[in-house]
């Protein structure tokens, strides 16, 4: 049976109000959190643990060294974000607050990578068999157990030269100073779909895509146009 207590983006944005810690993307609640140190980092991913059992909901969780990555969103739900995540969210809060860890935004990162085709069909098959992922209801390709990038297919009746580019989606809140790092190494920025997304060319023309949840669906979907 489906889950009954999906938010809705404005849902989601009035929690995010109570949730400063924490940022909207890909359909996720995320947060990273900064220790003290690795010893507190592991204290406190045991103590999510123990959060998550109690509330029968379970978040995915990167430890690495003193920093943990965490993604709430509810797979009963179609991969969207619930009040039970919210509820979650705000006792990791409680308990990072309490261990004396920082939240880090600026940290968030999720990487998928696009490609251009004019058949998407003739191609899928190869990438799903070599990378052992699943096949979404958008055609995209995922990683059953998240480790790896997402893989979609960028139909196009005219595909690049270069046909492969990463879309690289981080917090609206933290886009603007990593889109001026960018312009300081010399990638040329096309602002032509922002805040959705800036497309930037290294000095040799391959392209990124930095994103950012606005103007994205609420069920993580791509939206780029390149």
């Amino acid at each position: 049976m489906p889950a009954k207590d999906v938010l809705t983006l404005e849902q989601v944005q009035a929690n995010l109000l109570q949730l400063p810690q924490w940022r909207y993307g890909m359909g996720a609640l995320r947060t990273a959190l900064k220790c003290e140190s690795s010893a507190s980092a592991l204290a406190l991913f045991s103590t999510i643990g123990a959060l998550a059992q109690e509330a029968n909901h379970h978040p995915d969780v990167d430890w690495r060294y003193d920093t943990l990555f965490i993604t709430l969103t509810s797979h009963d739900a179609g991969s969207r974000v619930s009040a039970r995540d919210a509820a979650l969210a705000r006792s990791i809060s409680a308990q990072a607050q309490n261990s004396g860890a920082v939240a880090k935004p600026e940290l968030l990162r999720v990487v998928e990578i696009a490609i251009d085709t004019d058949d998407e069909d003739a191609i899928s098959e190869t990438w799903r068999t070599a990378l052992g992922y699943k096949r979404q209801k958008d055609g995209s390709l995922a990683d059953p157990f998240g480790r790896g990038p997402a893989l979609w297919f960028q139909k196009t009746a005219t595909p690049n030269a270069n046909r492969f580019h990463l879309d690289i989606t981080v917090p609206h809140s933290e886009s603007s100073p990593i889109l001026s790092e960018l312009e300081a190494t010399g990638a040329a920025l096309d602002p032509e779909a922002a805040p959705r997304f800036v497309v930037a060319t290294d000095a040799q023309g391959n392209r990124l895509c930095l994103c950012t949840e606005e103007g994205r669906e609420i069920d993580g979907s791509p939206v780029d146009g390149q």
